[in-house]
């Protein structure tokens, strides 16, 4: 596993590990992993919220790998929703996968042609 990136490679993710709490608004133009906990809007092109990861506020993305909890509303192209998932508040998106879930409780709102960062 590589500690450090190129200081050239524009790709490199942001990851709030597990045990961190970040209390605060994230923009990045790559990805985001989460693991911890953040208290704040996210914005990102793809958002993963691990099994033990927790949002509590907006996220806006491209795509967005939810495996943990999420408490707020979601704008996305593409949702890949896991089970164990949990959701409360509205799930905006263009396409919706959902693998066995039982944990969402929030309403499904499907967007036009234009990308999440467009609408």
């Amino acid at each position: 596993m590589l500690a450090f990136t190129n200081a050239d490679d524009k790709q490199s993710p942001t990851v709030v590990g597990a045990g961190c709490k970040i209390d605060g608004d994230i923009k990045t133009d790559n990805t985001i992993q989460i693991h911890g906990h953040v208290n704040g809007n996210v914005t990102a092109d793809t958002v993963i919220i691990g099994r033990r990861g927790s949002v509590v506020g907006k996220v806006v993305a491209e795509t967005m790998f939810l495996h943990g909890s999420l408490e707020g509303p979601a704008t996305v192209s593409t949702a890949n929703v896991f089970s164990n998932a949990k959701m409360v508040g509205t799930l905006s998106y263009r396409t919706l996968n959902i693998t066995s879930n039982t944990g969402l409780e929030c309403k499904l709102t499907k967007l036009g042609t234009k990308g999440a960062k467009n609408e």
